[in-house]
């Protein structure tokens, strides 16, 4: 009983604590230039020292910060926010993905080479044609997908040179490329064509292209998965994709800061 009564006593109390920094972050919100202690403890409706508690807590957490006299957001705050757009940006980029692959009935992915890794940053599907597993994690296996030959076709030498030290070249299915040299000779025919073919290399019954993106300095690629048994569609669907893909260039390049 004694546990049960403190369990009782303990939650009211951290949950109002937490409600009234709730209370009182609101009232932050509702002033951009910041407001004085007095006045947020009243529009927050708590009680002066309170507040007082509130504000130096949350000021030492980075959630806000004093200035001439006023409060404002912090560091800590703003990183929320922005962590609440990038996750809005990111569904609006799937959401688009999604409907590039249901008009090429095809799994569709967006990827970037960011900070020496390759990263796909969004996917869209349909039960049909869904995206394929990660069964080898897409930044170490970039030499045997699609994607990532387009990505590192698009770097200048000494980037490629440092990601393949960090990275070799090493058989993931048994038609993956055997050897650093047969993927340099890979990633001209890339450059040239500005398209990256592969079948099965990645993932067994699966083919893939990509293509490249221009989208600021960043190098980015978009590209489309089908089953084997389709292979005959590639290359029409990544043809399609091309002529799609300025549509959807500018919410791809906005997304290439999530």
């Amino acid at each position: 009983m004694a546990a049960a009564s403190d369990e009782s006593i303990s939650h009211p109390t951290l949950i109002g604590s937490v409600q009234r920094a709730l209370r009182l972050l609101e009232a932050v919100g509702a002033h951009p230039e910041g407001a004085p202690a007095k006045q947020l403890a009243r529009e927050a409706g708590l009680p002066l020292p309170t507040t007082y508690h509130l504000l130096r807590t949350l000021t030492h957490e980075g959630y806000l910060r004093r200035c001439n006299g006023v409060f404002v957001f912090g560091a800590a705050a703003d990183a929320l926010g922005r962590a609440g757009g990038q996750r809005h940006r990111r569904q609006e980029l799937s959401t688009a993905l999604s409907t590039l692959g249901e008009r090429l009935d095809a799994a569709v992915y967006f990827a970037v080479y960011r900070e020496g890794e390759v990263e796909v940053v969004a996917v869209g599907g349909t039960p049909d044609r869904p995206p394929v597993t990660e069964w080898v994690d897409f930044r170490t296996a970039a030499h045997a997908h699609a994607i990532g030959q387009c990505l590192l076709a698009q770097l200048d030498p000494a980037a490629r040179k440092e990601h393949l030290s960090r990275y070799p070249v090493k058989s993931i299915t048994p038609f993956s490329v055997r050897s650093k040299d047969d993927l340099l000779h890979r990633l001209d025919t890339v450059r040239r064509g500005h398209v990256a073919y592969e079948q099965q290399e990645y993932a067994l019954g699966t083919v893939c292209s990509a293509i490249p993106i221009q989208v600021g300095s960043a190098a980015a690629a978009l590209a489309v998965s089908l089953p084997v048994e389709e292979l005959h569609r590639l290359r029409s669907v990544t043809a399609r994709l091309r002529k799609m893909a300025e549509a959807t260039l500018t919410t791809l390049a906005f997304s290439i800061s999530i």
